[in-house]
C-alpha cells in the first residue's frame, strides 16, 4: 500500500492531487457562498422575464388577429358597398342613355318636321313665284298682242280665245 501512496495517484507530490483538492475547496466555497442559489434566482428572473415577453407577444398577436379580422370585415363591407355603387351607377348610366336617346329622337323628329315645313313653304313659294312669273309673262304677252292689235286694228278670234283661256287657267 505504501506503493500506492508513493508512486500512484495519491502521492502528495503529484500535482493532480493538489489541483483536485483545490477544485473541491473552490466548489465548497461556491456552495457556502450561495452561488447556486443566486444562479438559480437569476435564471428564475430571466425565465419570468421571458414568460412576460411571451405573454405580451401572445396579447399583441391576439390584438393583431382581432384587427385583421376587423379589417377583413371592413374590406368586405367596402367591397359590397362599392358593388352597390357600381350597380347604381350602371343603372343611372342606362337610364341617362335611354333619356338621352329619347330626347335625341324627339329633337330629330322635331327638326325633320321643321325641315319638311320649310321645304313645303319653299315649294309653295316657288309655285307662287312660278305662277306669278307665268301670269306676268302672260300679261306681258297679252299686252304686246293688244298693243299690236291696236296698232293694226285687226281682230284675231283665235288669239282672243287664247287670251281668255290664259286668264282662266292662271286663277
Amino acid at each position: 500500500m505504501n506503493l500506492i501512496f508513493e508512486h500512484g495517484i495519491w502521492n502528495l507530490s503529484n500535482a493532480e492531487i493538489w489541483v483536485g483538492v483545490g477544485l473541491l475547496i473552490f466548489f465548497g466555497i461556491l456552495i457556502a457562498a450561495g452561488v447556486p442559489k443566486m444562479a438559480a434566482a437569476q435564471l428564475d428572473a430571466k425565465g419570468a422575464k421571458i414568460q412576460a415577453d411571451l405573454d405580451e407577444a401572445a396579447r399583441l398577436r391576439a390584438e393583431a388577429e382581432a384587427m385583421l379580422a376587423q379589417i377583413r370585415k371592413e374590406k368586405a363591407e367596402a367591397e359590397a358597398q362599392a358593388a352597390g355603387l357600381l350597380a347604381a351607377a350602371e343603372a343611372d348610366a342606362r337610364r341617362l342613355e335611354a333619356e338621352t336617346k329619347a330626347k335625341l329622337e324627339e329633337t330629330l323628329a322635331r327638326r325633320q318636321k321643321l325641315a319638311e315645313n320649310r321645304i313645303a313653304q319653299a315649294e309653295a313659294q316657288a309655285s307662287a313665284e312660278v305662277k306669278a312669273a307665268a301670269a306676268d309673262l302672260a300679261a306681258k304677252a297679252a299686252e304686246d298682242i293688244l298693243a299690236a292689235r291696236l296698232a293694226g286694228q285687226t281682230k284675231d278670234p283665235l288669239l282672243d280665245a287664247a287670251i281668255a283661256q290664259i286668264g282662266d287657267r292662271l286663277n
